[in-house]
């Protein structure tokens, strides 16, 4: 689990206000909040920490919550949807919690699309700034954008984890940095390769 804080507020003549009308281990009051945790995964991909951010992102990544029958049993919730929160304290550890109530989902869904592998989208522009770990040799994404569609393909053979060291669409190089690509409705398929470093 990625705790907010430890240990909750329990035992403190302290008042930091709602979290602590919380029991201990519960949501914001020591427990996992998926919200700020999400928020770290995108603070350590600006850092350039890919190994890091990508490490947190699968101990978020609800499904890994429940590998096991036993997961199952001490998770309680849906494994394909994102949790707001994860106890932390007994006889609750590890048990989910509000699961279709929350916008965790979209944060992570940013969390991993924007900030780990570096897809942004700012209405026709492509933005790529990938921060991946070094252990990755690349990764592939294929991208639809109204009638086209752009096959993306990022190789990082020496383990930098980030920079863009060559770009180039449909065999034609792209020099801008940071990487932007105007996209196109041309109901074509466009290939881009991009080599970190």
């Amino acid at each position: 689990m990625a705790l907010l804080f430890a240990p909750p507020f329990d035992k403190t003549s302290l008042d930091p206000g709602y979290i602590k009308g919380y029991p201990p281990g519960i949501r914001e009051n020591g427990g996992q909040y998926t919200h700020a945790a999400l928020w770290s995964v995108m603070a350590f991909a600006a850092l350039g920490e890919g190994g890091k951010a990508a490490a947190l992102f699968s101990l978020l990544n609800p499904i890994n919550h429940a590998r096991t029958r036993a997961d199952v049993h001490r998770y309680k919730v849906e494994p394909y949807v994102v949790p707001a929160d994860v106890y932390a304290r007994p006889p609750h550890v590890g048990r989910g919690g509000w699961t279709w109530y929350t916008g965790s989902a979209g944060w992570m869904q940013r969390a991993g699309m924007e900030s780990i592998l570096g897809v942004r989208l700012h209405g026709d522009v492509l933005h790529l700034d990938p921060c991946i770990p070094r252990a990755w040799t690349g990764f592939e994404i294929s991208l639809r954008h109204r009638s086209a569609r752009y096959e993306i393909q990022v190789e990082d053979p020496d383990g930098i984890g980030r920079g863009i060291a060559f770009a180039s669409v449909d065999g034609n190089v792209v020099m801008e940095r940071p990487f932007r690509l105007r996209l196109v409705d041309d109901g074509a398929t466009h290939r881009l390769k991009v080599q970190l470093g």
